[in-house]
């Protein structure tokens, strides 16, 4: 099997294996034409979510301020891509790139590897959030589950537990929002309402980069001590 037919068998909407080859010319062309067709349409879904959302964002910052100001901690969840995302919110408040905004105290709960696999293994892949949020999570944080689809179990598990703990919830999703946002369980879902996965998770950044600058604009009147422990924060 040549290149171009293991190519069509993974890639089915592309041209067929017997179909003849592009020019040069016109594949460079067609290529040009995608990179700016997928711009404008992550411009474009970013621009319609923050129009409508901005409310919500804002409200969203607010959670997250009242939350640190209590003395709690933020945690992180998310599978895959969104994992990553995850890490990065979290390390976005634990290590600020703008000078003379405060360190502030955020978990990830998908970095754990050796938790994760235990429990996954002895109790299974749904339960991995649920047991971490029952031994960390307190009524004064608030976990951010960050999901594409909305959908995933062990996300909506772990959120449960955060809420009958007390917790500030706040999920971040695609699509129609899937089962998160119809969630009792949520205080609040931003939905980014694209089919595209890639459209997702580029507003996701954009979301929550934002939202990193408006919980530290809130906070900005409040004197943030070194934290001894959980809840120092006064």
């Amino acid at each position: 099997m040549n290149t171009r037919a293991q190519l069509s068998g993974l890639y089915p909407h592309m041209a067929p294996a017997d179909a003849p080859a592009q020019e040069p010319a016109a594949l460079h062309a067609g290529l040009l034409d995608a990179v700016r067709l997928k711009a404008e349409d992550s411009v474009a879904v970013k621009q319609r979510f923050f129009a409508s959302e901005a409310s919500r964002i804002v409200q969203a910052a607010r959670m997250l301020a009242q939350s640190f100001r209590a003395g709690g901690r933020l945690y992180t969840l998310g599978n895959g891509g969104s994992s990553c995302d995850a890490a990065h919110l979290a390390v976005e408040f634990q290590h600020p790139v703008t000078a003379g905004r405060p360190a502030l105290p955020a978990v990830n709960l998908s970095q754990d590897m050796a938790m994760i696999t235990a429990v996954a293994n002895d109790v299974g892949f749904v339960h991995v959030y649920t047991r971490q949020v029952l031994a960390h999570v307190g009524e004064h944080d608030c976990v951010v589950a960050i999901s594409t689809s909305g959908n995933s179990e062990n996300l909506l598990a772990g959120l449960g537990a955060a809420k009958r703990r007390g917790a500030a919830t706040l999920g971040l999703a695609g699509g129609d929002g899937g089962r998160m946002a119809a969630s009792a369980d949520l205080d609040l879902c931003l939905v980014v309402p694209t089919d595209s996965i890639h459209r997702v998770q580029e507003t996701h950044v954009a979301l929550y980069h934002i939202l990193w600058d408006l919980t530290h604009t809130l906070l900005a009147d409040y004197r943030l001590p070194d934290r001894a422990s959980k809840g120092s924060l006064k």
